[in-house]
């Protein structure tokens, strides 16, 4: 098999093929992104490990995710009051054009991230948080019974592997003084948690300070942002070279308040 014109290992007969979901969630796509250098440079080695065939990819600024209407709240209640029917069987729950437009729009979302051994992220803070293009992607997933199996309750996410690329203008990591104002990792850590990925398989990788470079009452810390990227870019090859999560071979931006080059 060969990508990006180098000879790589096909995946071990007898095991599922591998797959990759890529998600960047930068509102910045003029080339200069950290979090979007950075799940590039990790779907690179990934294809190159992998191959192509397994790859997909969803640029949340390019094509924003719909917020929520009102059609996806009455079907979500309908499917809870009557026990949560497995995915399949949603579309014959519907009553009205709103709701079929709502689960025509859910569906495919929710598709392509069962369908994922490896779920990779980019998460720039924005305001102490995640952006809203990533916050829009994350409610609609979240359907009523999305990763439920309907005959055992268990999650269907329980082996997915989850990477987060987070990248921050500051520096919010453990131990810094605004440790307690990162809202991003502690969100995307909960949330993922209560949809069924197992602890284990979830991985930050955080590029801290990136207005260093940009703000000049920052730059004293030019070479503490200078190693925490080159840091961040050795974990994500890193990961990316691993295999691991259901479905693989093998086991288990835009300026912000507080945001940064992004």
């Amino acid at each position: 098999m060969r990508a990006h014109g180098k000879d790589v290992p096909a995946d071990v007969p007898g095991e599922p093929a591998a797959s990759l979901l890529h998600l960047d969630s930068s509102a910045n796509r003029r080339g200069d992104s950290v979090s979007r250098e950075l799940t590039a440079l990790f779907a690179e080695t990934w294809r190159a490990r992998h191959g192509p065939a397994g790859y997909r990819y969803r640029d949340l600024a390019a094509d924003p995710v719909p917020p929520l209407d009102t059609g996806y709240c009455t079907l979500g209640r309908r499917l809870e009051q009557n026990g949560l029917p497995p995915l399949d069987e949603v579309g014959a729950w519907t009553r009205c054009p709103a709701e079929e437009r709502e689960w025509a729009l859910t569906r495919p979302l929710v598709t392509e991230l069962l369908a994922a051994g490896t779920v990779l992220i980019g998460a720039p803070m924005y305001n102490y948080a995640v952006s809203a293009l990533l916050k829009a992607w994350i409610d609609r997933v979240g359907f009523p019974g999305a990763f439920t199996d309907p005959h055992t309750g268990e999650s269907l996410l329980r082996g997915t592997r989850l990477v987060v690329v987070t990248t921050r203008g500051g520096a919010y990591g453990p131990g810094t003084p605004r440790e307690a104002w990162d809202f991003q990792t502690a969100y995307l850590r909960t949330y993922f948690g209560k949809q069924g990925v197992a602890e284990e398989n979830i991985r930050f990788v955080s590029a801290e300070m990136t207005l260093a470079g940009l703000v000049p009452h920052l730059s004293r810390h030019r070479p503490a942002a200078a190693d925490s990227l080159a840091a961040a870019r050795a974990r994500v090859t890193e990961l990316a070279a691993e295999t691991a999560g259901v479905g693989e071979a093998g086991t288990a931006g835009a300026r912000s308040p507080e945001g940064g080059r992004q």
